[in-house]
């Protein structure tokens, strides 16, 4: 094995989704993936049953993304943050999120350098920040029956001279935390004071619940220039399977991140693009929201007195298995033996993370939720 994978494991949610669709059982709750069960927007569809038999669809170029796409991402970054960014020169787009985040890191970071990165985080996120040859630096977000928040006086003592970037999902996935007034102010002033980068993935940003508002890092003094938005038609547009995510940035930095793009996958998913156009234009994230916030209360309903984290915003929350006596790798075997339930152990995605259970709401009805938490109690609960 190459020494660049040498601390890289696997995301633990492929073995899970195998295993379910092994048994080849609908009566499995599919709790173990990021999937939903949500359509895109209709306008989404229809736009991109019409582009496949468009030639220009068919091609790499132009190798930065289509001109309609890049200008729509950059009103909506406006809307959100305040910030004006020109479509031009400060955005492009790329195969899908995880692939622009890849891009970013890999433009941005000197073999030995620091990420700091809040604790529970995708796996897959850490694994790129290895991949790209940094080093993460994890900062807890700290759990309570209220939610999570995260440890201010931990990520200042995170920051060192080796500190490149501060990555900051939001909201977080796999916990659901959501950033606040406070949280955003220290961030935004430990990247000034210190000159590092702030890598803000919005890819959920708007999956808000209980009536929370984005509170954009750009917006905050002096951070337009120092932050990088890196985003996605995969959560708040259902489009998973289009591929298509993208980013916005500096000029100091894009074109370093569009080289390494075109370098790996040369260009987006030519039929993918319209359909996310139509989809930003469209903008029917509001009634999805709402349907994924009445799942999760349900969930939470269903696991009221377990030691699970009540997420603000994304598509999961995290159960403590270990407060029940049980690692999470055992109680996700146990689950699915003998409750049908599929969920994903959290080994690989942060230091303290390795004590929960991931349980994903979005891609499971109401209905289908309510009997949950008497399954699990059953299973995982001794008298």
């Amino acid at each position: 094995m190459v020494s660049r994978l040498k601390n890289v494991p696997g995301i633990g949610v492929d073995r899970m989704g195998q295993l379910a669709d092994l048994a080849a059982d609908p009566a499995i709750l599919r709790l173990e993936n990021l999937d939903t069960d949500v359509p895109p927007p209709k306008e989404a569809l229809q736009a991109t049953l019409k582009c496949v038999e468009k030639d220009e669809n068919n091609s790499y170029l132009p190798f930065l993304g289509q001109n309609d796409l890049r200008q729509e991402i950059c009103k909506q970054i406006e809307k959100r943050s305040g910030q004006a960014y020109d479509w031009q020169t400060e955005c492009i787009v790329t195969a899908g999120g995880c692939s622009g985040i890849l891009s970013t890191l890999l433009a941005l970071l000197e073999p030995g350098d620091e990420v700091v990165l809040p604790d529970p985080t995708y796996a897959g996120i850490i694994n790129r920040v290895r991949i790209a040859g940094g080093a993460p630096s994890f900062v807890p977000l700290i759990p309570s029956e209220k939610g999570w928040r995260l440890d201010l006086v931990r990520l200042k003592s995170a920051i060192s001279p080796k500190t490149k970037a501060i990555f900051m999902v939001n909201c977080s996935m796999p916990s659901g935390h959501v950033m606040n007034q406070e949280e955003w102010e220290a961030v935004c002033q430990l990247c000034k004071t210190n000159d590092t980068w702030l890598i803000y993935d919005a890819a959920m940003e708007r999956i808000l619940y209980d009536g929370r508002k984005i509170i954009h890092p750009s917006s905050f003094e002096g951070m337009r220039d120092r932050t990088i938005i890196i985003g996605s038609a995969s959560k708040e547009f259902r489009m998973i399977g289009w591929r298509v995510g993208w980013v916005v940035a500096p000029t100091s930095i894009i074109n370093d991140i569009g080289l390494v793009s075109i370098s790996n996958v040369v260009c987006q998913v030519g039929i993918g693009m319209p359909g996310v156009t139509a989809a930003f234009r469209a903008d029917d994230a509001a009634q999805a929201v709402a349907i994924w916030e009445g799942r999760r209360n349900t969930l939470l309903e269903e696991l009221n007195g377990l030691p699970v984290v009540p997420p603000h915003g994304g598509w999961s929350m995290l159960l403590n298995t270990r407060k029940l006596g049980l690692c999470p790798k055992v109680a996700s075997e146990k689950l699915l033996k003998e409750a049908k339930i599929a969920a994903t152990p959290m080994q690989g995605w942060g230091d303290q993370a390795a004590d929960y259970l991931r349980l994903v709401f979005s891609n499971e009805s109401e209905e289908r939720l309510r009997g949950v938490g008497a399954k699990i109690r059953k299973v995982l609960v001794c008298d």
